[in-house]
């Protein structure tokens, strides 16, 4: 059996210190941009792996982190929350970690799983994600002193407990908004998510705000929620594709709702596109391959991940931080609409 790489043999070959490597894999933002990823690509070329065993001798930890798998009620995937464990299982693998999967009850019945894995000694933190208004989790690990990271807000008029990381929603609608404004559209919808869904909410405050300041229409007749997203398949969009005026742009609050309303404007011989325009949120593997390919918002997954794994292990500084998505603009809201994409 070869010999398992070493932490000097990195830095040799990467052409820094050894303290250098180190910081690449602990604390990451002391660099450079170019100088970590030049490490980070000698560790995936030389395989390193931090040696957890005798890091774990030292330190009584168990080399994981605990990470709950959102149980849906109607067994469907989110397809992008997905996306976000495979990056956040990579992220955390560079830093000689793993996680363990778990489920558990959502609030305060949930807690004693997450009791029950530290009375084990089970993991050395968790990361939190698929928050919920009011969620238990934040302050009852807090209280416990037990290390995590959030992805995702509690929701709360309140200081959230802990540091967390999230996607600005409300900014990511307000460009889309704004995108379809420089089109010409003056009629703007908005697919919404059902009542009280705060990320939803948020998404739905983007619009309105963005709309107001171009004197747009955002009230609740150009609001259809989905009570469903997953089993919608176009019937919000079918209420405000059946109103008089029918609007001329739609932004939806997710990828699954927008390509519900491809059904709906497909029924009714309607052209996404060309007669009226459409955006979503996500930026799912299946925006870019429907036809038109559809307009959405990109969540930055990578950096997510990165920066939960950073606040878990250096919770100091900001306590919380937004990203903004980007836009993706292809044929479902260009005017220029060729039935392909562009990025």
């Amino acid at each position: 059996m070869s010999r398992a790489t070493t932490l000097e043999q990195v830095a040799e070959r990467a052409g820094v210190s050894r303290q250098t490597v180190s910081n690449a894999l602990n604390a990451p933002e002391k660099l450079r941009p170019e100088t970590l990823e030049r490490v980070r690509q000698v560790i995936d070329e030389l395989g390193y792996r931090p040696d957890t065993r005798a890091r774990g001798l030292r330190t009584r930890s168990s080399g994981l982190l605990g990470y709950c798998v959102a149980q849906r009620q109607d067994g469907s995937v989110n397809v992008f929350m997905d996306r976000f464990l495979r990056a956040l299982t990579t992220e955390v693998e560079r830093t000689g970690r793993h996680l363990l999967l778990f489920t558990a009850p959502e609030g305060e019945a949930g807690l004693s799983v997450y009791d029950d894995l530290l009375a084990r000694s089970a993991v050395d933190g968790f990361v939190l994600s698929d928050t919920r208004p009011g969620d238990p989790r934040h302050a009852w690990l807090r209280d416990k002193g037990v290390p995590f990271a959030s992805f995702g807000r509690v929701w709360s008029d309140e200081p959230q407990p802990g540091p967390w990381v999230d996607v600005d929603g409300a900014s990511g609608t307000a460009q889309a908004v704004e995108h379809l404004v420089a089109q010409g559209h003056t009629s703007i919808g908005f697919l919404g998510l059902p009542e009280g869904n705060p990320v939803g909410d948020d998404r739905a405050a983007g619009w309105r705000r963005a709309c107001a300041e171009h004197g747009i229409e955002a009230g609740e007749r150009m609001l259809a929620r989905s009570a469903d997203e997953h089993r919608d398949r176009g019937e919000a969009a079918g209420r405000l594709l059946d109103s008089e005026p029918r609007p001329t742009a739609l932004v939806a609050a997710n990828d699954a709702i927008a390509l519900g309303a491809y059904e709906a404007l497909e029924a009714r011989g309607v052209r996404p596109g060309l007669d009226v325009a459409l955006t979503g949120f996500d930026d799912s593997p299946t925006a870019a391959v429907v036809r038109p390919g559809l307009t959405s918002l990109h969540q930055p997954i990578d950096r997510i991940a990165e920066r939960v794994v950073r606040l878990l292990d250096r919770p100091e500084g900001e306590p919380g931080e937004l990203l903004r998505p980007e836009l993706i603009v292809r044929a479902s809201s260009s005017s220029g609409n060729d039935d392909g994409g562009q990025s």
